[in-house]
């Protein structure tokens, strides 16, 4: 057995001596939060850690605590300072003492929280953000979308019992034109830890419906910083650099401008600013138009008055030579009338004494044509009468031996001759197959008719 073993209650104690004697002050320290809970009591306790920059990988790990008298001062001076409250995933640099007990084990007690560190942090993020989205050169992308001239249909991201979104709306349903626009909420959630993925799944539902769209308003209506971060997250800002349509952001905060705002195609301070943005687009265009009608009806009618000067002043010149041309064209159709009429006349002689004559020729051609004709039908005439009476004497010797023929073939005279018809239900029975033992059949023979029944068939 090993000489003088030591308890482990002694050993702790051992350790705690050691610890409190190397640390007998207060220390500042920076930590990563990566869980925090307050129990009833109002005792706050943590989980502090700190990663590795090369492969996010955590480094080191202790327990922290922030007794209840503590924590009620300390919370609000940082949630005023910092417009945020302390949750998991932030970095604090905090001053506390170094603590073992012999049960719990090591742990840290947290004093103070300075929160200049974590706005600084904050900043820091922000600003890392904008350069991995430099770096990347999408940062402009966005802008770089086409912003119609007119934009009336509207994709607007918010939540819809956002004060901004009602200002929003009442400002394009109210504008002093009475433009009408056409808006379409897509509900999200603006604030907190879910905003992000809430917002970025929004996106992809106007997506699926881009063609019905000019732009996509995101607008929230201001907030606390914190309220604000997560329009700061590189994924969001990331995603809007992509988006095909124009985004517009009216967030409402007055410090500098979110990375969102940055990214965006425009970025106003407030939705009301938004949507006076999008009636003035629509007033401006209204009154280009209004500015090209103008200008075209004082251009036309600029024209038409130097074009009636001008026909006037060319009528006035043409009149005398339009009619020194009538009266020239008068006199000289008048002459042609003249020449037209002698040449009309003699044509006219000319043709009557060539009818005239035609007239002798075709009436002595026409009765010398008829005589012809009379005679050859007269011959025609006498000779279809021969023909026609040896025609029918032929058919009429035809007929009489028909009749003859069919006298001899007549049933009665058949019989008359000693030949029988037998029959089988009224029909002529022609062979014997169509009988059977038991039929009655009836003989018919010249003085009258045998009726018998079938006992035996002999083939």
């Amino acid at each position: 057995m090993p000489q003088d073993p030591v308890s482990l209650s002694a050993l702790n104690r051992l350790v705690k001596e050691k610890i409190n004697n190397s640390f007998p002050t207060l220390l500042w320290i920076i930590a990563e939060i990566s869980d925090i809970n307050t129990n009833r009591t109002g005792h706050c306790y943590l989980e502090l850690i700190e990663k590795s920059a090369e492969k996010d990988e955590v480094v080191a790990k202790a327990r922290a605590t922030i007794w209840s008298f503590t924590y009620r001062m300390i919370k609000p001076f940082f949630e005023d300072a910092t417009g945020q409250t302390l949750k998991a995933g932030m970095k604090v640099l905090f001053k506390a003492s170094v603590e073992f007990h012999e049960i719990y084990g090591f742990s840290l007690n947290i004093k103070d929280i300075d929160p200049n560190y974590t706005l600084g942090d904050i900043e820091r993020k922000r600003r890392e953000t904008i350069s991995k989205l430099e770096s990347e050169g999408v940062i402009e992308m966005n802008r770089e979308t086409y912003l119609q001239a007119v934009p009336q249909r509207i994709a607007i991201i918010s939540s819809p019992t956002a004060a901004g979104y009602q200002d929003f709306v009442h400002q394009i349903e109210n504008n002093p034109e009475g433009f009408k626009v056409y808006h379409h909420l897509f509900p999200a959630i603006v604030q907190g830890d879910a905003a992000v993925n809430s917002i970025i799944s929004t996106f992809d539902k106007i997506y699926e419906h881009e063609k019905l769209f000019d732009a996509v308003v995101l607008i929230r209506g201001g907030g606390s910083a914190s309220d604000l971060m997560c329009f700061d997250d590189y994924e969001l800002a990331y995603y809007i650099t992509q988006f095909p349509l124009p985004v517009l952001t009216g967030i409402g905060h007055e410090r500098d401008i979110s990375v969102a705002d940055m990214v965006a195609h425009t970025h106003l301070k407030t939705p009301t600013a938004v949507a006076e943005f999008i009636i003035q687009k629509v007033t401006d265009f209204h009154f280009y138009l209004e500015g090209l009608q103008n200008a075209f009806t004082d251009i036309t009618t600029r024209k038409i008055g130097d074009n009636k000067h001008r026909i006037e002043l060319l009528a006035q010149k043409i009149t005398p030579l339009v009619l020194n041309s009538i009266e020239a064209e008068s006199n000289r159709i008048e002459n042609l009338a003249g020449t037209i009429k002698r040449a009309t006349l003699s044509f006219v002689n000319i043709n009557l004494q060539k009818l005239n004559h035609r007239h002798n020729v075709t009436k002595y051609l026409a009765l010398k044509t008829l005589k012809g004709q009379k005679q050859s039908i007269e011959f025609f005439n006498t000779k279809f009468k021969i023909e026609a009476k040896g025609y029918f004497k032929s058919k009429n010797q035809k007929l009489q031996l028909m009749e003859n023929s069919i006298k001899l073939s007549d049933p009665i005279n058949i019989l008359n001759r000693g030949y029988s018809i037998t029959y089988r239900n009224s029909k002529v029975l022609k062979t014997i197959s169509d009988l059977s033992s038991g039929d009655k059949i009836v003989t018919k023979i010249n003085d009258g008719e045998i009726i018998s029944i079938i006992e035996n068939i002999k083939e």
